[in-house]
């Protein structure tokens, strides 16, 4: 049973469930899925606490998303934490490479690469949604890699996605086949399709780019490799926490208005992430954009260094 304390400020941070010490495997072969270098965007702190190979954050965003999504609270992390902070692009988003291929363990691959090529040690790895989840896979996979975790609004469960992201798709894909020059054009076809929220629309139309030399607008996330991938990114590989665990120090930020984390789901994160803390944020699933101060002050607190 999860004991949580609904104060005004952050939430407090919750205890894991501990459990007895069943070490992950400290290396993980790779299924050498894993695409060319990311492209990332580094955040430099005015006063580094250290240099960027050691102790960096990596920030990983969510489905549609890119490094420019985290951008303000990457610099706010870099200032507070006095930490380098690499803001990537996952394959297939912004502006990495594509791959057919698009799925939790392909994800951890590229991370994991991306520590090796840039020589980096004790990352703190953040993910919001399909973010949190390669997060939590590469966590699993090659602890050795990572100091800490943060997932926010996402669990090592599987869970279909809801509807709307096949619906976002198609919309998206409306907007393509139109031709369209402007991005009033592409967010009237995609009010079809998510009528409610603005938002979540401009989040959507972030994608959209006029390749060199044409006149019409083009999105640059591989719509089909990501339809097709959309049962991929509502399972988690692995399902047995008795086989594997991250020992490390977890943060688990979840929004009490959304549903991707509920109650009956934290004795399992318990079991996967034994080390683990909960901080609920009065939020939805987009609740870094919803509730930035809350977020980075959670996060500065389970980041800050023992004094």
């Amino acid at each position: 049973m999860a004991l949580l304390w609904h104060l005004a400020r952050p939430r407090a941070l919750i205890p894991g469930f501990l459990r007895p010490g069943l070490v992950s495997p400290s290396h993980r072969a790779y299924s050498h899925a894993a695409v060319g270098p990311l492209v990332y965007d580094l955040h430099e702190p005015s006063k580094p606490r250290t240099d960027k190979q050691t102790e960096p954050i990596l920030f990983l965003h969510g489905l549609f998303g890119s490094k420019k999504n985290n951008r303000g609270i990457s610099k706010a992390l870099a200032r507070d934490l006095g930490r380098f902070v690499y803001a990537l692009d996952l394959r297939n988003h912004g502006e990495s490479p594509h791959d057919k291929r698009h799925d939790y363990e392909a994800m951890a691959d590229d991370v994991a690469n991306f520590i090796h090529e840039h020589g980096l040690k004790e990352s703190s790895i953040i993910g919001h949604s399909m973010g949190a989840k390669t997060a939590m896979t590469l966590a699993l996979r090659s602890p050795e890699l990572v100091a800490n975790i943060v997932s926010v609004d996402n669990a090592p469960a599987d869970k279909v996605l809801g509807r709307g992201f096949a619906e976002y798709v198609r919309g998206m894909k409306r907007i393509q086949d139109a031709n369209v020059t402007r991005q009033a054009e592409a967010d009237k076809i995609l009010e079809e399709y998510e009528e409610v929220s603005l938002p979540i629309r401009q989040f959507l139309l972030g994608n959209l780019y006029r390749p060199k030399g044409e006149q019409t607008q083009k999105f640059r996330v591989p719509l089909d490799i990501l339809a097709r991938s959309l049962d991929n990114l509502g399972d988690f590989p692995y399902k047995n926490p008795k086989e594997v665990r991250f020992e490390k120090p977890a943060l688990f930020v979840r929004g009490t208005k959304s549903t991707y984390v509920p109650d009956e789901l934290l004795p399992l994160i318990g079991e996967f992430f034994p080390r683990f803390r909960l901080v609920d944020v009065d939020a939805g699933h987009w609740l870094i954009s919803e509730q930035p101060e809350v977020f980075r002050q959670a996060v500065v607190e389970f980041l800050q260094p023992a004094e």
